[in-house]
């Protein structure tokens, strides 16, 4: 499932657009979301794709940091997994402290 940024809907994996505000769910999504405000961090080097302990092999395979250009879009075409992907993004810092 993925939560619409704008309204907190929920929808499926495979909806591209909010069913109750009409949002494009590939730039409003609560994960495009977040993967835009990390790409744009300067304190962010990498950005890491966690997956949860019982992912599907898709989403297994996805698990890993990314320079901030090639990280992969969530949810995951393809996911297998009953609940729908539940993969999502964090930060890899450059610096922790001012």
């Amino acid at each position: 499932m993925q939560t619409c940024g704008i309204c907190n809907t929920q929808a499926p994996d495979i909806s591209r657009i909010c069913a109750k505000c009409g949002a494009d769910l590939t730039v409003e999504s609560t994960a495009a979301q977040a993967r835009r405000k990390l790409q744009t961090n300067d304190r962010v080097s990498l950005i890491r794709v966690s997956v949860a302990h019982d992912a599907c092999p898709v989403c297994a395979a996805g698990q890993g940091a990314y320079p901030k250009a090639a990280v992969p879009v969530l949810p995951h075409e393809g996911c297998s997994h009953g609940e729908g992907c539940r993969c999502y993004y964090e930060p890899v810092l450059t610096e922790i402290y001012p």
